[in-house]
């Protein structure tokens, strides 16, 4: 019966896996180049994870991507710890101790910070066994976000030309190329993407297998918003615990316990039954400690805490008194050896020695060497009387190098000892009163435990309705409406038929149930559609980088070579089945400027002869 009720009570109860990053392994030299090409290097730049590896050819393109890292870095502080460098990603292990060092090149999702870009950049190749001496001499495909600006691409591509020295490198967009890892090769097809990820979400609609650019949405919440939005449920709900509610716990909530409902208002009456709460309610164990402060002890217990305290404090007593016995020893030398000085007739040598000791006389030395002989030989009797008793002497806590006036024997190295009477009494444990043992008025480790309930549906909910967390945005499922309303209907049921789940932030259970019950309440009666989840949410994209290089490797029509960047720009971009679309700016030209004023003082010098003639 005890049995059953401690299952019973440990019903729903998961403690935190507070997992460490593992450093990344320096791995040897990469894959050695495939006929004339070198292989091709696929990063996936995410705002969350970067991950990293090789698009080999051959019937076997290889294990999944060999480096996944949080993007992230943290520079220490120099001086403090012999100028420790910056730190990234796996390399940081524990995220919450440098939560507050913590920085990402990543505004949203738009890598904006170069200088921490490269950094990630080096961790990458680095680990990926990069074997090329002072440049990159791998083509590169790189992911970025939907309709990045041509300044961030100017930048990176200017990073990976100048800096790395590439010899080509090509941009596509994230979910594009999970979408087309997830659909049949050499099939144009056309459908919306609703591609989720950690600080935002995107509607993209694709037509004819292009992305149609003038009409994707952006919804500026992802996976950080939810941790946020749960962290402060939370710390609200346990002001108690406010210090262990940790974004890193928040995100291990969100990945395992979480979820979508498929109707929000419905799902909350139900967790309103007390049925219904107990059997789904998450209880996440805190760490804690078992001892509680001021615990009773036996009797036992007590004398053997007492014989521990005496003899550590023994052992501090005749290390201090060791100390003082040589101090006091080196100063008796320095006193006989001037002492010495004037028996040998050295008299200038003496007044010096006097004078750097403080004294006036001949007289005073010897004074002072008879009290330092007396305390030097009463410290060697002490020392020789506690190896041979177990008599506890107390060392007041004077400075170790006392006035040479109060060196003569005292009471109060005895007196101290009335101090720890109360500690060291030799009571018998008979005579001590039993105690009964106190039993504490609650639980412990429930006391350590967070009741996640309806936050399990809360906090993933924001991206359906914003307005939870104060954000003026609409929802996917509004988004989604917009979107489709701007094409003819015929349009709008070619889209339909393939609507794509993608990105980290969709992997919550009930999503797909939850985007077809959105789309079975907007479309119109009887009409079809189909939503499909990628097969990994979090990796295809990556896998699809590795595909499209390996089908593209040798078309130089999709690459941006390094004479296209001198000669167009960095900001320049090679359109493809998965890439942006490419909108140059375009400025005015210097030439027309010259033109204009030069037409216009023409006419300004017309005009002014014409008023001459008439006067």
């Amino acid at each position: 019966m005890a049995a059953a009720t401690t299952a019973g009570l440990a019903t729903n109860v998961f403690p935190f896996r507070d997992a460490r990053a593992a450093p990344d392994p320096v791995l040897e030299a990469g894959p050695v180049a495939h006929g004339s090409l070198p292989v091709p290097l696929v990063l996936d730049n995410g705002s969350f994870q970067a991950r990293a590896g090789w698009a080999c050819p051959g019937p076997d393109p290889g294990p999944e991507p060999r480096l996944q890292f949080r993007a992230v870095c943290a520079r220490g502080r120099g001086g403090a710890r012999g100028g420790a460098g910056p730190q990234v990603g796996n390399a940081l292990g524990s995220l919450e101790p440098l939560r507050w060092m913590l920085r990402s090149p990543f505004d949203r999702n738009v890598p904006v910070n170069l200088e921490l870009q490269e950094l990630l950049l080096d961790y990458s190749f680095q680990h990926l066994g990069v074997s090329s001496q002072g440049c990159v001499d791998h083509p590169i495909v790189l992911t970025e976000a939907v309709c990045t600006p041509l300044y961030s691409r100017q930048m990176m591509s200017e990073l990976l030309f100048e800096c790395y020295g590439i010899p080509k490198v090509a941009y596509g967009i994230d979910s594009l190329f999970s979408f087309y890892h997830n659909n049949p090769k050499n099939m144009i097809s056309s459908g919306l993407i609703i591609s989720s990820g950690y600080q935002c979400t995107h509607i993209l609609p694709i037509l004819e297998g292009r992305l149609d650019a003038r009409n994707c949405k952006r919804i500026n919440l992802g996976g950080s918003q939810a941790a946020g939005y749960l962290q402060r449920l939370l710390q609200l709900k346990y002001p108690g615990h406010l210090a262990a509610i940790t974004l890193s716990r928040m995100e291990e909530i969100l990945h395992e316990h979480s979820y979508i409902a498929e109707d929000y208002v419905e799902e909350l009456q139900k967790w309103r039954c007390p049925d219904y709460y107990e059997d789904n309610v998450h209880k996440m164990q805190l760490p804690f400690s078992s001892k509680l402060l001021g615990s009773t002890l036996t009797s036992e217990e007590k004398q053997e805490r007492r014989q521990q305290q005496l003899r550590r404090l023994q052992e501090l007593n005749a290390r201090r008194r060791e100390e003082k016995l040589q101090l006091d020893q080196e100063r008796l030398d320095r006193l006989l050896y001037v002492q010495e000085l004037l028996e040998d007739g050295q008299m200038d040598q003496f007044h010096k020695a006097l004078i750097e000791l403080n004294m006036d006389s001949p007289e005073e030395l010897q004074s002072y060497i008879q009290k330092l002989s007396a305390a030097v030989e009463q410290a060697k009797q002490k020392i020789l009387q506690a190896e041979v008793s177990l008599e506890v002497d107390v060392v007041d806590s004077k400075p170790e190098t006392p006035d040479l006036e109060q060196l003569e024997p005292s009471l109060e190295d005895v007196e101290n000892i009335n101090d720890f009477e109360p500690l060291f009494s030799e009571e018998t444990p008979e005579v001590e009163k039993p105690v009964a043992t106190v039993q504490p008025v609650f639980n412990l480790a429930a006391y350590h435990q967070l009741f996640v309930g309806t936050e399990r549906i809360r906090a993933p909910e924001i991206i359906f309705q914003p307005s939870l967390i104060g954000e003026e945005q609409a929802g996917i499922a509004e988004t989604l409406q917009y979107i489709l309303d701007r094409y003819p209907k015929d349009v709008q049921e070619l889209l339909v038929q393939n609507v794509f789940l993608t990105g980290g932030n969709m992997m919550y259970p009930g999503m797909k149930v939850r985007i077809e019950k959105e789309l079975l309440e907007m479309r119109p009666f009887r009409s079809s559609f189909q939503v499909q989840l990628a097969s990994n949410p979090v990796l295809d994209a990556w896998y699809g980088a590795r595909d499209w290089a390996l089908d593209h490797l040798d078309n130089e029509d999709v690459w941006i070579t390094r004479k296209d960047y001198e000669e167009k720009g960095g900001g320049y971009l090679r359109e493809h089945c998965a890439s942006n679309v490419y909108v140059p700016i375009r400025l005015p030209k210097q030439a027309s400027r010259s033109a204009e004023a030069q037409a216009s003082g023409k006419g300004s010098g017309a005009s002014g002869g014409g008023a001459s003639e008439q006067a």
